[in-house]
């Protein structure tokens, strides 16, 4: 079918190159769970009627539905005196593979040939379920609509039991996204067995000519800019391609949004395509988004209320793909006294990237029980808000905590693969701002993130053997009798110790405490790729010979003006894995450790100069600049190198000087300054 004005294209189902025979059934009813009951025989029916002995699909919203639907359709099989109808493997292979198989309600419908499928199972309890519908040792699979988009697993009859879901945010059933429908029905046919494809579509009665006309008539497709559209322009003006409001209305001309304006013009809330108030409703759309920038912090607009200017907070929502209210939020709650871990921690969760966090029916309960085992306490009232969500499974994260269902694993990781990014904003948040304990602090809860240990563990706890003994200890405490005995007998009180002791010791330490070959084997391999640093540094300043010999232990005096300079050199000890750093409670990998080189003045709080550093090399030079002090006297910096991977492997070193105005400035004497550590 073809429109040729508008150059929009839609295919029937019927010429596919497996044709599909798409039917599209009405259910009545007003209450979700009694409709989607009514759907399970018909469902049935269909299976006898379109695909009695070929695989079958059923997609359903929820995994709850997975399971209800199941067991109806084995009643059903046992109403019809043929329960195993479904089953095609014999006993000794369901033997095995229920022998395999851990959630229990997946073994009890497997052993009638139906199988479930959804993010709630384990992976290995998946694979299995993918294994035997793909080698049609069962014939049904229910699963969630998240399997149209991932396993390829087609079948000759799909049925999509239901075309809406119950979203938590808005607390509502709301209709799936008709991709999502059309994705559904795209896994009816398989290429290489089917001559023609079946797809069931089972709606509210409501629906049933929307779903009927969009199948056989092309469906505008609309822009989504407008719900986007203030981090598109963040990052196009940090970019340089937006540099005032009327080139900001231009960028607007040169997208879909503007070309779906001018076609469908209701459905963004313009009444009339004529020329000025097309002009009107451009200008007022970049007006609100540019203000609500300037609010965040991320936008500055100049004196004659039209150029644009990114500033630091801008740049950092854009290098790090973060939301222009995650900034807000920074600028707001982040700050010098904000240096607890409890505190940063909270503003971490608050954040806009996990407001998309699942909490399920009933979730709450689960987290009233949780809320009760962590350290950090949350407001009862909230028990079912994401970001509170967040903030309890991330303390479970570090207490190494059973969580209560499988689903929440899932949600750990997808909390877990966000974390890293917005801490590492963070970092640049403070540092921008010259908060030199704020930024130290966030610095060690990266860490904490990355290891799964809360700040005050012992880092002994993080060596992959000592760990997985005292995984059961208590959250409160942050040792062990194992750990204890290595502080108290052998006087190794974190891994950076561990790895500089001689072999012999080590080892004689590892028999004596009743490690055996593999784990021995396994604390050398992580020992092995384990960072450990020899620095040395020394600071100049441009306008002041220094001649100083290396390694001198005299205090290097500089003037009080211009800018200071210290040089930097890392040796770097333990081989780079191929297979990137152990960090097995991550699910992405991660090739190197970064390094943050921190220079900072602990009597007043202020950081003064920070890079970060890739140690690509065994041997790595880098240098901070920072403008020297103005008043004159004796000075006591810190030179931090903080690791974004490992705990207990960090240094500090004090870097002194002084400030003074009678420097020769010619002389070749006690006039510039080296240090060595």
């Amino acid at each position: 079918y073809q429109r040729r004005v508008r150059g929009l294209y839609n295919f029937r189902p019927s010429v596919r190159p497996v044709p599909l025979e798409a039917h599209i059934q009405g259910f009545s009813g007003r209450h979700y769970c009694p409709r989607m009951a009514s759907m399970n025989k018909p469902a049935y029916q269909a299976i006898l009627v379109h695909s009695p002995d070929k695989p079958v699909l059923i997609f359903v919203s929820s995994r709850r539905q997975t399971r209800l639907t199941a067991l109806d359709l084995i009643q059903l099989c046992t109403a019809d005196e043929s329960p195993h109808k479904f089953l095609h493997m014999n006993d000794l292979s369901l033997e095995y593979c229920l022998a395999r198989i851990k959630d229990p309600n997946l073994k009890h419908t497997i052993s009638f040939g139906i199988g479930l499928h959804h993010a709630g199972l384990s992976e290995s309890d998946k694979n299995i379920v993918e294994e035997l519908f793909y080698n049609n040792q069962i014939q049904v699979l229910v699963s969630t609509s998240t399997l149209a988009w991932g396993v390829n697993l087609p079948a000759h009859l799909v049925i999509i039991k239901g075309t809406e879901f119950y979203d938590p945010k808005t607390k509502r059933y709301v209709d799936f996204p008709i991709t999502d429908v059309l994705q559904m029905m795209g896994r009816a046919g398989r290429p290489q067995f089917d001559n023609q494809g079946i797809a069931v579509i089972m709606v509210q009665d409501s629906k049933k000519n929307f779903y009927r006309k969009f199948l056989y008539e092309p469906f505008p497709v609309e822009s989504s800019l407008p719900d986007v559209l203030h981090d598109h322009f963040n990052a196009e003006i940090v970019a340089g391609t937006i540099k005032s409001k009327q080139s900001a209305i231009d960028y607007l001309t040169w997208t879909y949004f503007f070309r779906r304006l001018l076609v469908n013009p209701t459905y963004y809330g313009l009444t009339d395509i004529d020329v000025q108030n097309v002009n009107a409703f451009l200008s007022e759309k970049v007006d609100m988004t540019i203000t609500d920038l300037e609010m965040s912090g991320c936008v500055e607009v100049d004196e004659d209320d039209l150029s644009l200017q990114p500033t630091s907070l801008g740049r950092i929502a854009s290098y790090y793909y973060l939301s222009h209210t995650t900034m807000k939020l920074f600028s707001e709650e982040l700050s010098e006294e904000s240096t607890s871990f409890s505190q940063l921690l909270q503003v971490l969760c608050n954040t806009k990237e996990y407001d998309e966090l699942p909490v399920r029916h009933n979730e709450d309960k689960l987290n009233e029980e949780l809320a009760l085992r962590v350290r950090w306490k949350v407001d009862s009232s909230s028990l079912d808000d994401p970001h509170t969500k967040t903030y309890l499974l991330l303390q479970a994260h570090f207490s190494r905590m059973e969580l209560p269902i499988s689903d929440y694993y899932t949600d750990l990781k997808s909390v877990l693969d966000q974390a890293i990014r917005i801490l590492q904003a963070m970092v640049d948040v403070t540092a921008d701002s010259g908060w030199l304990f704020a930024t130290l602090n966030t610095m060690t809860l990266v860490q904490m993130v990355s290891q799964g240990r809360w700040f005050d563990d012992c880092s002994l706890l993080t060596l992959p053997e000592i760990g997985e003994l005292c995984y059961d200890r208590n959250p409160e405490d942050n040792y062990c009798e194992l750990v204890n005995e290595m502080i108290d007998v052998y006087k190794v009180q974190s891994v950076a110790e561990l790895a500089c002791l001689p072999n012999d010791q080590r080892k004689k330490m590892y028999h004596d405490l009743g490690f055996d070959q593999q784990q021995m084997k396994n604390l050398e391999t992580f020992l092995g790729t384990l960072p450990i640093l020899d620095v040395q540094f020394f600071v100049k300043q441009k306008s002041v010979s220094s001649s100083l010999p290396r390694g001198s232990r005299r205090v290097p005096t500089f003037l009080p003006s211009g800018d200071l300079m210290i040089s930097v050199r890392i040796l770097r000890h333990g081989k780079v894995s191929k297979e990137g750093l152990n960090l097995p409670l991550l699910s992405k990998k991660v090739d190197r450790e970064q390094w943050w080189v921190v220079l900072g003045d602990v009597r007043t709080g202020e950081l003064v100069a920070l890079k970060r550093q890739i140690l690509r090399t065994s041997t790595t030079e880098t240098s901070l600049t920072f403008e020297a002090p103005s008043n004159c006297g004796e000075y006591r910096f810190w030179l931090y190198l903080i690791c974004d991977s490992f705990m207990g492997i960090d240094q500090q070193y004090p870097v002194d000087f002084v400030i003074s105005e009678n420097v020769d400035q010619d002389s070749d004497e006690d006039e510039g300054g080296d240090q060595e550590m």
